[in-house]
């Protein structure tokens, strides 16, 4: 079964754009792997819950893409379960450009990163939005004393 990435992001264009400039041969071997990698163990749940930022894309309407810098302190972010991360939306700007831009398309790509150590994540999903008056389980998981809080957002990894 290939990777989890390779399904997504190996799309005919990019594997053209592989074959042309070649590196297709190399990035094959995320198509021939045994584990789909699509699942958080124990080194990915350390690694998100040592992280206070990270960037997230989402899509608009009209088909743009959008960035935003999200930040918290240290452990603002939750592993909920091995396919599910959580973290509450703190208030920004207002402009609420990704919250809306998810209310419409559901997909979702985030990159954390460790600068310092020269390393990151990749993750791809699927995010809800949900209020913390509607679920008051998830809210109490997401916690950040003293900050005050847009939404609860919950993001699910893609399967």
């Amino acid at each position: 079964m290939p990777s989890a990435f390779a399904e997504i992001s190996f799309t005919d264009s990019v594997k053209a754009a592989q074959t042309r400039y070649g590196s297709r041969e190399h990035n094959r071997r995320f198509e021939l792997s045994d584990n789909p990698r699509n699942e958080l163990g124990v080194l990915e749940a350390e690694f998100i819950a040592a992280r206070d930022s990270f960037y997230m894309a989402t899509i608009s309407e009209n088909d743009w893409p959008y960035v935003q810098h999200r930040g918290g302190p240290p452990g603002f972010i939750r592993v909920l379960d091995n396919r599910t991360i959580g973290f509450a939306d703190f208030r920004g700007n207002r402009q609420y450009l990704s919250v809306g831009n998810l209310s419409a398309n559901p997909r979702v790509s985030l990159i954390l990163m460790d600068y310092p150590n020269r390393r990151r994540l990749k993750l791809w999903g699927i995010a809800r939005i949900i209020h913390e008056v509607d679920d008051l389980e998830l809210n109490a998981q997401l916690e950040m004393p003293r900050l005050p809080c847009a939404a609860r957002t919950r993001y699910r990894r893609l399967d």
